[in-house]
């Protein structure tokens, strides 16, 4: 494997990353594995920018459309899957295509995670009851008490990253961070990371309007025939959750118009503090294949 080469592309939403790695994959005689935690779903689609009909026609993409909202996957399920398709496509390519905005899927793939532990269905069940009756301030409140390490080092402003981390300190005993080690694990291939950036001015303008295209294509409708999910965690997303809130009378549609843009504006910046962290990735913009190409042969 090792004359086989992963070239993982990453960066916020909205950016560009689907034409990117797509242009790149033609290029390359590559397929693509998605790393994108939410268009694994087949139920969800405009609201999670997925790749359109023609898109997912110019060459084959994995992880896309491969699983239902009712299945709890997560970025241990990740590794396996990735790293297994990725193994396979190299039997007959000599290189992949790796494209996502999710960071903790690009770490699984790339470096790998630590095993850990199960934490209690039943816990997690009572801590998600008890949060939507008293709020993310309940949720961080108990992290700040029952695991300091978490609440002076994580994000504290993302729901599923603090019930995951509250299941798991109640049903272990320990911080999940015990399980972060500095050891990766060496994967017997290559692995080049390529970033796209754009300033911020552009990357937000871009994202507000593409929420307004996603509302054109019928984002609402969408999410009408998603309500009896959705109390799942797949439909915990930027897009879903603030038209379940107009539908159920917390909101105008305008209201949830504008949270959605706001939401996904901070995701964004939520991601570009991920990547950065990371030195390992050379940076792009999106539109610059000349450039994007000298980092894939480097």
């Amino acid at each position: 494997m090792k004359n086989k080469t992963a070239i993982v592309i990453v960066g916020p939403t909205a950016v560009g990353k689907t034409a990117a790695a797509i242009r790149l994959a033609v290029r390359l005689d590559a397929e693509i594995i998605s790393a994108d935690s939410r268009q694994c779903y087949r139920e969800l689609n405009i609201g999670v920018a997925k790749p359109d009909s023609t898109e997912l026609a110019m060459l084959p993409h994995h992880f896309i459309n491969s699983h239902s909202v009712k299945e709890d996957l997560n970025a241990a399920f990740y590794e396996r899957f990735s790293v297994q398709k990725a193994r396979e496509l190299f039997q007959h390519r000599d290189r992949v295509v790796v494209v996502g905005g999710t960071g903790l899927y690009i770490k699984a793939f790339c470096e790998g995670l630590d095993d850990m532990p199960p934490a209690d269905p039943l816990i997690r069940k009572q801590i998600q009851d008890i949060y939507r009756q008293k709020g993310l301030t309940w949720l961080q409140e108990q992290i700040r008490v029952q695991d300091p390490a978490f609440y002076r080092e994580m994000e504290i402003q993302n729901p599923q990253r603090l019930i995951r981390a509250l299941e798991f300190v109640q049903s272990t005993g320990v911080s999940i961070l015990r399980y972060r080690s500095a050891k990766r694990k060496e994967r017997d291939f290559r692995i080049i990371k390529v970033g796209l950036h754009l300033d911020r001015e552009k990357l937000y303008d871009r994202i507000n309007r593409r929420v307004g295209r996603m509302m054109e294509k019928g984002l609402e409708d969408e999410v009408k025939n998603l309500v009896a999910f959705k109390d799942l965690n797949a439909l915990k997303t930027v897009g879903y959750k603030e038209l379940f809130n107009y539908l159920e009378g917390k909101s105008s549609l305008g209201q949830a118009v504008e949270s959605i843009q706001t939401n996904t504006r901070h995701y964004a910046k939520r991601q570009m503090t991920w990547f950065r962290r990371d030195a390992e990735i050379h940076w792009a913009e999106p539109e610059d294949d000349q450039a994007i190409q000298k980092i894939t042969e480097s």
